[in-house]
């Protein structure tokens, strides 16, 4: 059956390459850098050169649409595949920066169902291909804080309980959800008050009884050296950077589950990419589910298609079981919010102005 599967790969990726691969082809790929794209040059970047001969040139960035932008409105698109958060997927989609994607090209999955079917609900976008759930979490220095330690969203905000410095990611996401968490509203109607002058009032409020206590950081490699220097004792970050600190470089750092705010990594491709065919060929590649799969060998990162997820297994090192510390395991999951795509999509310029005003006042 492998060896079916092998034959059928091979013809159904030079049928989408148009004739086939030419010496010397490359891609530029787009990612995050650091362990996550360290974990998919094994899964997914080294295997495809090997199979089609297209080698790939993976870049870092740090999200955001500015370089896409630039990029598509100039017609100098470098960049071929885009590794981006959900919502810079659909707004980019809508500003009609990104290519529009033929599902029908993916693989489905082992059992036959189609891919439509296999992936998560939402996981497929007009220009996009969703490949895993990461989460923002918080998490804390054991050292830190030898007694009791910080279990909940609430503990965040608690300084006189649980003393010192917050490292927090300089944009409203995930803080301001957090805010309104720590009053107890139910997570179903957090955007609901997020979208109120009085919603906005409450959470910039919690925000502000904290503020002093704040140390900022706009790099997603920061908050685990900011933990580890002693910097800050707590600090929000992406949960597979934490779990990769405490299963490879093993720092004693504990992550909060309570609260994770999850989303989608969505491959995207620029508007205008002259490799277009070949950035179809990996997208479809790297979302094989037995790809997806071995993604979670090597980060905390969960699978978006129902059939990888089955798959998940041990850690690559240490044979750690992986299932524990996805973010959608059933117990990580009992408090997790979902970030509202849609509506960072439509309110994101807006917001980042209201929080950017704040840091400025006093």
């Amino acid at each position: 059956m492998r060896i079916l599967i092998t034959i059928l790969t091979s013809i159904s990726l030079t049928l989408i390459a148009y004739g086939g691969v030419q010496a010397n082809e490359s891609l530029t790929v787009v990612s995050w850098g650091g362990p996550y794209a360290a974990s998919q040059q094994q899964a997914y970047i080294t295997p495809f050169a090997a199979e089609t001969g297209i080698t790939i040139d993976l870049r870092e960035y740090q999200g955001g649409l500015h370089d896409i932008e630039d990029q598509v409105r100039n017609a100098k698109v470098t960049w071929d595949v885009v590794d981006m958060v959900f919502a810079d997927n659909i707004s980019a989609c809508e500003k009609g920066l990104l290519e529009t994607i033929d599902h029908r090209i993916l693989y489905p999955a082992p059992d036959g169902t189609a891919a439509r079917n296999d992936f998560i609900d939402g996981g497929l976008t007009p220009c996009g291909v969703s490949h895993n759930i990461a989460s923002v979490v918080l998490a804390y220095h054991r050292g830190a804080f030898p007694g009791e330690k910080p279990s909940t969203i609430r503990d965040l905000f608690d300084i006189e309980k649980f003393p010192g410095k917050r490292a927090l990611q300089k944009n409203p996401v995930a803080n301001l959800e957090w805010a309104l968490l720590s009053y107890n509203v139910p997570r179903e109607d957090l955007y609901d008050l997020l979208s109120t002058e009085r919603g906005l009032n409450l959470a910039f409020s919690r925000l502000d009884s904290i503020r002093e206590h704040i140390v900022w950081w706009t790099d997603v490699g920061e908050p685990v050296a900011l933990l580890n220097s002693g910097v800050a004792a707590m600090a929000s970050g992406f949960n597979g950077r934490f779990f990769n600190a405490m299963m490879e470089d093993k720092q004693p750092i504990n992550i909060i589950w309570d609260g994770q705010l999850y989303s989608y990594s969505t491959w995207g491709i620029p508007k205008g990419s002259e490799r277009r065919n070949q950035a179809m060929q990996f997208i479809r590649f790297a979302t094989e589910t037995w790809r997806m799969a071995e993604l979670s060998a090597y980060i905390a990162y969960g699978p978006t298609r129902k059939s990888a997820a089955k798959l998940v297994d041990t850690h690559y090192e240490s044979g750690v079981d992986m299932r524990p510390h996805m973010p959608n395991n059933a117990v990580n999951f009992q408090r997790a919010i979902e970030k509202d795509y849609e509506w960072y999509a439509k309110t994101g310029d807006r917001l980042t102005q209201r929080f950017d005003a704040w840091l400025q006042s006093q």
